[in-house]
């Protein structure tokens, strides 16, 4: 809520800053538009990738396949705070689970080497 504010202050945008809002459950936005609802399911996405990443032998994000992601998925003590239901709700933006995957997966795999994995 503070970030969203002073980012309306600077003039932000008021589409971004409820769409920051919307993806924090805590503020009780409901989300109505395609960038609110994808940044919610979005967001627990990038975790699960994460932690996917951190347990390959690597530790490369070059080396996860969607598959593996789609397997953690599934693995319900695997990356606890990753909420399934957050990320499936995917299905609200017109995206299977596995074309979300696919294409979080890809844009993470893009910017890796700044994350440091």
């Amino acid at each position: 809520m503070v970030a969203a504010d002073m980012l309306e202050e600077m003039g932000i945008d008021k589409v971004i800053t409820n769409a920051i809002r919307a993806h924090n459950e805590a503020t009780s936005k409901t989300r109505d538009n395609l960038i609110e609802k994808s940044i919610y399911a979005a967001d627990c996405l990038t975790g699960l990738v994460v932690a996917s990443t951190l347990v390959l032998p690597s530790k490369k994000m070059k080396d996860l396949a969607p598959e593996n992601v789609l397997n953690r998925f599934k693995e319900k003590s695997f990356a606890r705070g990753a909420r399934r239901e957050a990320i499936a709700s995917c299905s609200e933006i017109d995206l299977s689970l596995k074309e979300f995957v696919e294409i979080g997966l890809k844009a993470m795999q893009e910017i890796a080497p700044d994350l440091g994995l």
